[in-house]
């Protein structure tokens, strides 16, 4: 066994073996998808669901070849404005089985790009520390009230 396998304990923080799923998709289709795999799984962090990251847009690069739905083409296209969304989560393939159906129901390409990573995420084990001066409460506040 390894540590991605068996994850590990600090005093704050358990390191859990999750799997990191991610896919791209242009920017109009993020949020429906995002709402698709949470239908399925809630993406649960803590004492909060509906986690997980959206990196901003870059520029996906293809060419599409005979028996795509386009027809092959010479030329290398390059489409704007492609986010990548990644969230975690646990080890089960079941799951795992059903949000990759779930992306490929409601994703607008007919070869979505969707990857799966071993990783470790971190879950807080809810120490007290609502004093420490480093939290955002602590300090500006929460950003959605800026």
């Amino acid at each position: 066994m390894t540590i991605l396998q068996t994850g590990f304990e600090t005093a704050p923080i358990s390191m859990l073996p999750m799997w990191q799923v991610a896919f791209q998709a242009p920017v109009e289709d993020v949020d429906r998808i995002f709402d698709a795999i949470v239908a399925v799984y809630p993406l649960p962090q803590g004492k909060t669901d509906r986690n997980g990251y959206r990196a901003p847009s870059g520029q996906e690069y293809y060419r599409p070849r005979a028996g795509t739905p386009t027809g092959a083409e010479e030329e290398t296209r390059h489409r704007p404005g492609v986010d990548e969304m990644r969230f975690f989560l646990p080890r089960d393939e079941a799951t795992l089985r059903q949000v990759i159906e779930a992306i490929y129901a409601v994703h607008s390409y007919y070869e979505p790009v969707i990857t799966v990573t071993e990783v470790l995420r971190s879950l807080c084990k809810g120490l007290d520390d609502q004093h420490n001066p480093h939290r955002w409460w602590n300090k500006s506040g929460d950003w959605k009230t800026d």
